[in-house]
């Protein structure tokens, strides 16, 4: 067998092609095999863009090939045994990259194609391409070289070729083959193989066996230690009982293992993973046995064993003696998961070192914190975080003082660090209640109330909070019409519902979620008044809870979160004339495949762009989002406003069509829909929440059950008003009103006429409370409401009601606009009963 070390260019030059036997498995690569292909290639592409004669900077592995004997007229074929996973995968890049290349430059593309798809020579058939997958995959990975519609489906090859599509769009969202020509250059020069190939009497299946054939591995920390100790037969007794025992027992195998991979990342290997933590400290360890022998070894486990008691106050906060720093590390531990390891290990070890003081240590996590928070909050992906931070200690300026370095790297470019009008946006707009998980969410607001700083805080270590959505979810009749006070021309009080509820003003912190509930604003306002937490009292202070009042506590929460989590240094570089969400909705596009379809809805969801209406606005101005035309209203059909920016004339559904969408009559068929979380999914993004649709039989059901509800809850609450009560309302249903239930536990009713919102909507007079005893006026709610705009009106029904034996309502004129007042149910039996039912047929008449 012969190897040669060479790149990708030298490789595929030449009549050649790679062909992939059929004992080969077909190509399984997924994102995570891709992530880390585009993150070196990138690497080596901002390397060679700075120094373009550096020698090449990373090694891909092996290929192992059989040659077969030429044949006249015909191509140099060759049997791939080994290594066609990277093989495929870098061809399936150079189709992203001439296809990303061919919106803005379509020579440049003709010339990517001719470099890596295809051979120079003028070959037919399967004779012009360098690659030729297994038959299984050789439709799919054809229609990629071949720029076919059907490009990018849902098999393996199509992902990865829409992997790289949305990583190019990304990386350059402008279009410049300026900005893309260091991904070519290191694609070419910069990206080196290993080809060994196979002699005339070397059997190609015995090798391939050979290569593949695996047994049960060793853990990481077991094959450190096996290696650790053959080194050292002198003393090797003694530094087990006095340094590996105690770092072993204190730590556990787990622990251990991280820390061996911290400790390399620390020395400059970031992109070093945990398989890899043996084989990067036995070439480290070997380099140190060589230069100074066993005692050099004991002296560098001697070092282990102090970053891993440094490691333990990350891993227990409460190990760490200084209060301002155990808070800190408390608070990084409460945030979770292993991204901060690498920078929270650095800064310990620098305060060990005495070369920082322990301000400085609280400073410079605290940006590491803003970092993580901010990223969460903005929806920015989350994927790139766990390489930025672990590339952080060996990428900081050493002549600055530490905390400065910090924030200075984490400001860098494509680091993703929100900066404070971005931070402001997203806590206004964003769908803060589907981002990030359960307990970052839940942090965020527990940092909000923590920074309240009340004399007597809050314990939140018996976890008894839990995130309320002060709107609710599921809002009764009563919230909708609150909405509908606050809709623009043209929108509903649900889409302005769905457009607040799960923001972050309308979130907060309670123990009490049984008892809120979906209850109307006032009921809600008397329980928030009661809380322990600030920021609940300081929300029962609002007279209502709107539109305006929402987007109020929004600003007041992003003025907290501007001081709580700082913000990167402000940078030099020219920043993109794009929001994070427009290009998080790009690079959902371009992933988009073929034969599929989405919904200007869903597309705004997972991006964080908005309303349905905001994305079709933005695709409809924009010439350079790829795949538009794969995106539909809601029911399946064109919207009318679609429209081809390059002057096409051929309709949506035909091209469509021609990807392999079916359609039945105008419809797209539902079932090539891409769900929410398929979209997130396709780019790494966190998933939103799915819509939840309620067929008519549904929602009958659930008014039935509603109205059973409220009749039980009369009949146990107010025995004795219950039948007259029931009698009236179901009069009332009889001559053409109609009944709404409050969603909530305690099941309200209220009489209402004319169905619908906006301006000339639903209308109601009074809601009745069976379990609290009381029945409310609704000024507020149908000041808003024709003919209740007319002077006098709202007066008359409070004196009409007022006559009613029992009722007090002092509430003046002028105030009338804005109350809710309540009276007791109890009034409403007899006489009473009787005038209380005139007052309602007297609302009725004017409202007819």
């Amino acid at each position: 067998m012969e190897a040669r070390e060479t790149t990708f260019e030298r490789l595929i030059q030449g009549d050649n092609q790679f062909q992939i036997p059929l004992y080969q498995r077909t190509y399984s690569w997924d994102v995570k095999d891709h992530q880390r292909l585009w993150d070196d290639l990138i690497q080596q592409a901002v390397a060679g863009a700075g120094a373009p004669k550096t020698p090449t900077g990373h090694f891909l592995g092996s290929l192992v090939l059989d040659p077969r004997p030429p044949l006249p007229d015909t191509v140099q074929r060759w049997v791939v045994i080994d290594g066609q996973q990277r093989l495929t995968t870098l061809m399936l890049l150079s189709c992203a990259l001439r296809d990303h290349v061919r919106a803005f430059d379509e020579g440049k593309a003709h010339l990517v194609h001719r470099r890596y798809l295809v051979n120079e020579e003028d070959y037919s058939g399967l004779d012009a391409y360098r690659l030729l997958p297994t038959q299984a995959d050789r439709p799919s990975y054809l229609a990629c070289v071949d720029n076919d519609p059907t490009a990018g489906g849902d098999d393996s090859i199509g992902a990865a070729y829409r992997f790289f599509r949305a990583a190019l769009t990304e990386y350059d969202p402008a279009g410049a083959w300026d900005t893309v020509r260091h991904i070519d250059q290191a694609l070419r020069h910069r990206l080196t193989l290993v080809t060994i190939t196979a002699g005339p009497q070397d059997n190609a299946f015995r090798i391939f066996e050979s290569l593949n054939n695996t047994g049960k591995p060793l853990s990481q920390a077991d094959l450190l230690r096996n290696y650790v100790f053959m080194q050292l037969p002198r003393l090797g007794e003694r530094v087990y009982d006095k340094v590996w025992l105690p770092l072993q027992t204190e730590l556990g195998p787990e622990r251990l293992t991280t820390l061996a991979w911290l400790d390399l990342v620390l020395q400059g290997q970031p992109r070093v993973t945990i398989s890899e933590v043996y084989e990067g400290q036995r070439r480290r360890m070997d380099g140190i046995v060589a230069a100074a022998g066993e005692e050099g070894l004991r002296e560098d486990l001697t070092r282990l064993r102090r970053l891993g008691r440094l490691l333990m106050r990350v891993f227990e906060p409460e190990q760490e003696p200084c209060a301002e720093l155990r808070e800190v590390l408390r608070r990084l531990a409460l945030w979770g998961g292993e991204a901060h390891y690498p920078p929270a290990l650095h800064v310990l070890d620098q305060l060990d070192r005495a070369t920082i003081e322990s301000a400085q240590a609280v400073e410079a996590l605290g940006y590491v914190e803003s970092f993580l928070v901010r990223r969460m909050i903005c929806r920015e992906p989350s994927h790139s975080v766990r390489q930025i931070l672990a590339t952080m200690p060996s990428g900081l300026e050493r002549d600055r003082p530490l905390p400065q370095a910090v924030r200075r790297y984490l400001s860098g470019p494509r680091r993703g660090w929100p900066r404070d009008e971005e931070l402001r946006e997203a806590i206004r707009t964003q769908p803060f209640y589907w981002q990030g998980s359960s307990r970052h969410r839940a942090y965020v607001l527990r940092r909000f109330e923590e920074s309240y700083a009340a004399p007597e805080p809050v314990d939140f270590s018996r976890a008894w909070a839990t995130i309320e959505h002060i709107l609710p979810q599921r809002p009764g009749q009563e919230w909708l019409a609150m909405l509908a006070e606050d809709v623009e021309e043209g929108e509903r009080a649900e889409d302005l519902h769905e457009v607040l509820v799960h923001t972050l003003g309308n979130l907060t912190l309670t123990g009490e979620n049984g008892r809120l509930s979906n209850h109307p604003y006032e009921r809600k306002q008397q329980i928030f008044d009661q809380s322990a937490l600030r920021m609940n009292r300081e929300i029962a202070n609002a007279e209502r809870w709107g539109k305006q009042e929402i987007l109020s506590r929004a600003d007041g929460l992003a003025d907290r979160a501007v001081l709580i989590w700082p913000g990167p240094f402000a940078s030099d570089a020219a920043q993109s004339d794009e929001r994070s969400e427009w290009l998080r909705l790009r690079k959902v596009l371009a992933a988009l495949p073929a034969g599929k379809w989405t919904t200007y809805k869903d597309l705004a969801a997972v991006s964080g762009a908005g309303s349905a209406q905001t994305v079709g606005s933005y695709l409809a101005k924009r010439m350079d989002v790829p795949n538009a035309h794969r995106v539909l209203r809601a029911d399946g059909t064109s919207s009318p406003e679609f429209a081809w920016l390059d002057g096409r004339t051929e309709s949506q559904q035909e091209v469509l069509e021609r990807e392999g969408v079916r359609f039945n009559g105008t419809v797209a068929a539902p079932e090539q829909r891409l769900s929410r979380a398929a979209l997130a999914d396709l780019v790494g993004l966190e998933r939103p929440a799915e819509p939840e649709e309620e067929s008519s039989a549904q929602r009958h059901d659930t008014i039935t059950a509603r109205a059973e509800n409220f009749r039980k809850l009369l009949h146990a609450h107010q025995s004795d008003r219950a039948e007259g009560l029931l009698q009236l309302l179901h009069k009332w249903e009889a001559e053409g009103g109609w009944l709404g239930y409050g969603a909530a536990e305690e099941t309200s009713c209220a009489p209402m006429l004319r169905e619908g919102n906006g301006p000339q909507g639903s209308i109601w007079a009074v809601s009745v409370y069976p379990r609290l005893g009381v029945v409310e006026v609704v000024f507020a709610h149908l000041a808003k409401r024709e003919p209740f705009t007319r002077p006098g009106l709202l007066s008359e029904l409070r004196d009409r009601l007022q006559a009613i034996p029992g009722v007090k309502l002092a509430v003046p004129d002028a105030e009338l606009p804005r109350r809710r007042p309540s009276f007791p149910l109890e009034a409403l039996h007899g006489d009473g009963l009787a005038r209380f039912a005139e007052t309602l047929e007297w609302f009725r008449q004017q409202s007819l």
